[in-house]
């Protein structure tokens, strides 16, 4: 809250000094930014609209297994970073959170592409939150992974 009695706001200005100064320092080697931050819906938005963020993984072969795939590990780190970031967005600011569970399905492979995560905070809880990510090759917009997400709010 603000000295006005106003919430404060998470912006993207926020979101990008987060995510330089709270993640371990493997997590930043992803070279991972944030394109964007949603805390309240948008003009003509539906009932179905969830806060969120959007980050870009750029690509690299440091990220790929053999045969040039972006490999598994860095997709599911991306969605982590990514539904935190969310989560802090939904919540208006920065709150100690760890991750309880997360799933992933694996759609296709990514290669030679930057992968984009669109996440999104289905519920924001005083004691538990809950996200869903889905994870789309820059390059043609198709889904690679969709992940379900809970983290326990500290």
């Amino acid at each position: 809250m603000t000295e006005s009695g106003q919430v404060a706001e998470f912006g993207l200005a926020d979101a990008r000094r987060t995510l330089g100064e709270v993640f371990a320092p493997w997590v930043q080697d992803l070279d991972l930014s944030v394109d964007a931050v949603e805390t309240a819906p948008p003009a003509g938005a539906g009932d179905d609209w969830q806060p969120g963020a959007t980050l870009r993984m750029a690509f690299s072969e440091r990220l790929c297994r053999s045969g040039g795939i972006v490999c598994g590990q860095a997709l599911m780190a991306l969605a982590d970073t990514a539904m935190v970031i969310a989560i802090l967005a939904a919540n208006r600011g920065f709150r100690p959170m760890t991750t309880v569970d997360q799933t992933t399905h694996f759609l296709k492979a990514v290669t030679s592409s930057d992968v984009l995560a669109d996440a999104r905070v289905v519920r924001l809880g005083r004691t538990m939150s809950f996200g869903r990510v889905t994870l789309r090759s820059a390059d043609d917009g198709k889904p690679v992974a969709m992940v379900s997400s809970a983290f326990a709010m500290l």
